[in-house]
């Protein structure tokens, strides 16, 4: 298919609904587009294992997942156990900020995700925030571990709070991005979703002025403003932050007036 586009769309909030249900109008949109040839696939912060049962519930099969805000690309392998394999990792070491950090932010709670999808913590997570291969150990722990990413919560802080102490930290060597609530995820230098993007669409052959992507979170703006500086098309969620939209070249409806259906019912027909 010579004018095949690639469509990445982020998960929660997104294609799923913020309590993590999944509408048939959503569905049906993202298979009908699929169905078409496109290249429709997941970019999203969360781990593999927590990405993959949502290609399922999706009923597509993309070449390409990016996991982890770009630190990981799976890429389809049929004789995989979960018909993904990593094709693409990115890792760094955790110490500073992990400990630029803790001066900062009392009270808090840290995760370190491994390229092997296990998560080390301590503190206290929401249920299922984390995917199902977790260890809780002491914070020095955490120091030791090759990470895809840092995750930070301090449910004490209010977002406007959060965002001020980010700010004041001074986190140059590494990217980072706040989600919902007080909740900050911390990547290799350079490494997002417009990174794990582009790894993709240059294997797929796709170039990014094909490219379509869709999200609502402040991990989103690196792979909006990507799609729209490449001629592509960035769509934010109805319900984003101003910061969100203000990346995107487009806005569409929130996640629980069926944005995503919108916004692919609008540019690509039958």
């Amino acid at each position: 298919m010579s004018d095949r586009w690639v469509i990445a769309l982020d998960i929660d909030g997104t294609v799923l609904t913020e309590d993590g249900s999944l509408t048939d109008a959503t569905a049906l949109e993202v298979r009908r587009v699929a169905g078409l040839g496109h290249e429709v696939m997941l970019a999203t912060g969360r781990s593999v294992s927590l990405t993959l049962p949502i290609v399922d519930r999706l009923g597509i099969a993309p070449e390409f997942v990016v996991c982890a805000n770009g630190a990981i690309v799976m890429g389809r392998d049929p004789e995989a156990p979960l018909g993904y394999t990593q094709v693409h990792v990115e890792t760094f070491d955790p110490r500073e900020v992990l400990t630029t950090i803790r001066g900062y932010l009392e009270g808090a709670s840290y995760a370190v995700e491994d390229r092997d999808g296990i998560f080390r913590y301590t503190g206290a997570f929401p249920e299922g925030a984390l995917s199902g291969h977790n260890q809780k150990v002491d914070f020095e722990q955490l120091l030791t571990v090759d990470a895809t990413r840092v995750v930070v919560i301090s449910p004490d802080h209010a977002t406007e709070d959060f965002l001020s102490v980010v700010d004041r930290m001074g986190l140059h060597k590494v990217s980072y991005n706040v989600g919902w609530t007080a909740w900050l995820d911390i990547a290799p230098d350079g490494v997002n979703k417009a990174t794990g993007l582009q790894y993709a669409t240059d294997r797929l052959g796709v170039p990014a002025s094909r490219v379509l992507a869709i999200g609502d979170g402040r991990n989103d703006i690196d792979m909006l403003e990507w799609a729209v500086a490449g001629g592509g098309v960035g769509v934010a969620m109805g319900q984003a932050p101003d910061e969100v939209r203000a990346a995107a070249s487009e806005h569409t409806g929130t996640d629980l007036d069926d944005g995503v259906a919108s916004a692919l019912a609008r540019h690509f027909q039958d």
